[in-house]
């Protein structure tokens, strides 16, 4: 039973029209009946209510299409869109949604199905966007607190310390989609990506354009979005010596060097539109991946590409003796 929205909550949906600041929200949904109403209501506790939400539904069987209808009987069919979606995975799903003319709006969220976002999770993006100049493109993104299945708190995502940049994309994701926030020019970047394009994870590679192609990329340090951990996440945040581990053992085994394979060739259809230092970075860090030891380390040295800790850089500098960078 989904719980009615207060009349409070419904006359503030109401009240709110289609601005400068409105945002799309894009939530990709599949088989998400256990957690999408709590997370749907946190999208009504939003401070900013300017918004809308694209669900797209990639087949759902259970109940999720349901509780989106209902959700949409309660919050207005202007404010809930249900489409279908390409059913190629999440990533696929995301960039989807991007290239798609009927949305429209000044500010593009990632929503995942299961989550719960803090009531400030749009505005903190949005006051941040609104002091660039808005034909740069721009991406938001922040830690998350992670909750257990009942949404108990059990800890919270890595602390990154060091500032976003395309030496640092290249080779590490810092933030889940679930907290980012794009202005329109980083959608009209995005949307350029060729939709036969190996995407590893639709977040990783907005960090990667954006970046690489001069835009501006803020990480809030402060966590803007509950995280839910369960049984049933296609990818999951574990604890730090798991999550170390597990890069380890992708690396060991080819996993990491697969997934650069795949970064650089979408980043090459892009390369007539980076910065001048970041083509050089690019091209340094693709010597490197084919030159011997020596070379090699010198190479990426050069580049300056890193990861966001002293451990993690170290573990960049082992799979760079492996060739398996």
């Amino acid at each position: 039973m989904i719980p009615k929205l207060s009349e409070q909550i419904q006359g503030r949906l109401k009240a709110s029209a289609q601005s400068d600041k409105h945002v799309a929200i894009l939530l990709s949904t599949y088989n998400g009946e256990d957690f999408l109403s709590e997370q749907l209501d946190s999208l009504t506790q939003q401070t900013h209510t300017d918004w809308s939400v694209y669900a797209s539904d990639d087949g759902s069987s259970d109940a999720t299409l349901n509780i989106l209808q209902s959700y949409r009987e309660r919050i207005g069919i202007n404010r809930m869109h249900i489409l279908k979606g390409p059913q190629h995975g999440f990533a696929a799903n995301f960039l989807s949604m991007l290239r798609r003319e009927e949305i429209q709006a000044s500010y593009f969220a990632f929503c995942d199905q299961d989550d719960v976002w803090g009531p400030e999770r749009l505005e903190a993006g949005i006051r941040w966007m609104q002091q660039l100049p808005v034909e740069r493109p721009m991406l938001y993104c922040s830690r998350t607190l992670l909750i257990d299945a009942q949404g108990s708190p059990i800890g919270a995502s890595p602390l990154f310390v060091k500032p976003p940049c395309f030496e640092n994309a290249l080779v590490q994701s810092i933030a889940g989609g679930n907290t980012m926030l794009l202005n329109g020019a980083a959608r009209d970047l995005l949307k350029q990506t060729p939709p036969d394009t190996k995407i590893i994870s639709h977040d990783w590679w907005a960090y990667i354009l954006v970046s690489g192609c001069g835009g501006a990329v803020a990480y809030n340090k402060e966590p803007t979005v509950h995280y839910r951990l369960h049984g049933k996440n296609i990818i999951g945040s574990k604890s730090e010596l798991q999550d170390r581990l597990s890069r380890v053992r992708k690396m060991l085994h080819g996993t990491f060097r697969e997934w650069n394979d795949a970064n650089l060739k979408a980043i090459s259809t892009f390369k007539k539109q980076l910065t001048q230092e970041n083509l050089n970075t690019l091209e340094l860090f693709e010597q490197s991946r084919q030159a011997n030891l020596l070379t090699r380390l010198r190479l990426i040295h050069q580049s300056g590409v890193h990861r966001q800790t002293l451990a993690d850089t170290l573990g960049l500098a082992a799979a760079a003796i492996l060739q398996r960078l």
